[in-house]
């Protein structure tokens, strides 16, 4: 069996040197002691759904965190790297716009997204040996086919959004292939339709694929090629006639007991005290940003912190509308850019909490000095920051479980017990209803771009579904609007304006800001006024975004042992 065994730990895939050959473990698995039967092959299913949350083997699995932390919010204008200057460094080469092709992270991402695929393509093989022999039916074959397809499509996607230039890694592939002018959307786009045509529309196992998510997750990848007229007809079906809707409460969708929900359309799932390694299971690529110094799992460790500029983005205005040209021209609390040493968040009896208008989606996105902290008390600010002058005041807050949810969502092992069970979002409902909006108002049709953005802002009003005090009073003044009973949206660049801006408040801190800015043509405007804007980092003066940040680096070591097969994209 020892086929068998090496397939489910099978190791990263990487471009070897020997011969231009692509090491994929166990492409082909013929021979008599592989049972290529039904039950066989759901077992090498499951393996190629496990590497969806990018952990390969417990190490640093933070560098390939499926939330993106790293790659869609410190690169962008979401979080700071946090912690302090000389933990985990090499993120602050993202965060500057200075990668290098040596960078352990991109190499970490890159291989384990590629272990996906290798995975995945072993899978495809196996089916097709059962088969041949006789020992699968064609039915059970295409179900399986179906998810493991929707897979490769994710893992390519994956990779396409962050590298650009990529190969597309089919089971046939047994050596090196080029990077360079290979139609890889075409190949994803495929691999989305044949799960929508073989798939049934309820998943085969919690969480899984089925026919709905893969028209939405094709949508997707429709929407970041800006191919709207393709995008609509499937976001209509999916948004019509589909199984998805909002949760009633915003936060449900960042909460363990509420996983899988009516709005979840696809996100990686985990499972923790499950017997596995170092609960390697759960969400462990998060496993470092929880309050530092907290009573939260050990008060590990103080990254991943949100920016003065993403929690300024959630006032708004007397009328409960976003402020979109003068968010950023004073911070909330009066923080004092000039004051590093401490963020200028004074953390004492002096302390007054922002009286202006706030969006209530800030105190479920972000940990605030003096606001309800998911039962953990009301956070206390910089006692629980690890470095102020280096990731400042704040916290991110839609990873971190409930107090009355310790122990029993988050790992009890480990060198810290941050690790938990709640899933990470790959799409949500919002974001659909978000990019039919963004299709409106190309067209024009400002009415039902209007009706969707304010659906979504509808949800986020609700008041019951605020941050409250002990008392049940609302912990800050929260103040929020429809476009509708404000005059609407007057025309078609208003209305993108306003799109744009909702997209980054609902997914703040979800792993798109970087991505979402880039697709839209908009990273170098935006994030060139970010970081000569925020004086509060010391490091980020002088930070310049260039169309080579676009995309990052392909790794030095897959390039070299391709044999320069593959090449570096251009600027690094």
């Amino acid at each position: 069996m020892k086929k068998v065994i090496n397939l489910i730990i099978v190791t990263a895939v990487l471009f070897s040197a020997c011969n231009n050959d692509l090491d994929i473990p166990l492409q082909d698995l013929s021979g008599s002691d592989v049972p290529l039967n039904a039950t066989f092959i759901n077992t090498q299913v499951v393996a190629a759904y496990a590497m969806l949350d990018g952990n390969r083997d417990n190490q640093n699995v933070w560098r390939a965190a499926p939330s993106n932390w790293v790659y869609g919010e410190v690169a962008a204008d979401g979080a700071y790297k946090g912690s302090d200057a000389g933990d985990q460094s090499e993120i602050t080469q993202f965060e500057t716009y200075d990668g290098q092709v040596t960078n352990s992270y991109v190499d970490y991402k890159w291989t384990s997204i590629f272990e996906g695929v290798a995975r995945v393509n072993t899978a495809l093989n196996a089916i097709a040996g059962g088969l041949d022999g006789g020992t699968l039916d064609a039915a059970d074959a295409a179900g399986f086919q179906g998810e493991l397809r929707f897979l490769r499509a994710h893992y390519h996607f994956e990779a396409k959004k962050m590298f650009g230039n990529v190969p597309f890694v089919d089971e046939t592939i047994t050596e090196s292939v080029s990077n360079i002018g290979v139609d890889v959307w075409a190949a994803i786009e495929a691999d989305f339709q044949f799960a929508i045509d073989n798939l049934g529309v309820e998943s085969a196992r919690v969480g899984g694929a089925n026919s709905w998510n893969a028209k939405a997750y094709l949508a997707k990848a429709h929407m970041y090629q800006l191919e709207y007229a393709a995008a609509k007809t499937l976001l209509d079906d999916v948004i019509n006639n589909g199984p998805y809707m909002l949760n009633v409460n915003f936060h449900d969708n960042f909460d363990a007991d509420t996983n899988n929900s009516l709005e979840s359309v696809f996100a990686v799932q985990y499972a923790v005290n499950d017997g596995s390694n170092n609960s390697s299971n759960g969400n462990y690529g998060d496993i470092l940003n929880h309050p530092h110094n907290s009573p939260i799992g050990a008060g590990c460790c103080g990254f991943f912190q949100p920016t003065h500029n993403l929690v300024n983005a959630f006032k708004t205005d007397a009328n409960g509308l976003p402020l979109f040209d003068t968010f950023n021209d004073t911070n909330i609390n009066n923080v004092d850019p000039g004051d590093t040493s401490a963020s200028g968040f004074p953390d004492d009896d002096a302390f007054i909490e922002e009286p202006g208008n706030l969006d209530p989606r800030l105190d479920w996105t972000v940990g605030r000095k003096g606001i309800p902290f998911n039962g953990w008390g009301d956070f206390p600010g910089l006692a629980w920051t690890r470095d102020p002058s280096n990731g400042g005041c704040y916290v991110s807050k839609k990873i971190v479980y409930r107090a009355d949810q310790d122990g029993s969502v988050n790992t009890a092992t480990g060198w810290a017990t941050t690790v938990n069970a709640i899933n990470t979002n790959i799409i949500r409902f919002a974001e659909l209803l978000l990019w039919r909006a963004e299709i409106a108002a190309s067209e024009n049709d400002l009415a039902t771009a209007l009706t969707l953005v304010d659906q979504v802002r509808a949800r986020a009003a609700n008041p019951d579904t605020w941050v409250k005090n002990d008392d049940d009073s609302d912990a800050a003044n929260y103040v929020i609007g429809l476009y509708a009973d404000n005059g609407g949206f007057p025309d078609a660049a208003f209305a993108e304006e306003a799109i744009l801006f909702e997209y980054r408040l609902e997914t703040a801190l979800e792993g798109h800001r970087f991505f979402d800015l880039v697709r839209r043509g908009k990273a170098a405007e935006v994030l060139n006024a970010f970081v000569a804007g925020d004086n509060t980092r010391s490091y980020l003066p002088g930070s310049v975004y260039t169309d080579t940040d676009a995309i990052f680096p392909i790794p030095q070591q897959a390039i070299d042992l391709s044999q320069g097969v593959l090449e570096q994209n251009p600027g690094y």
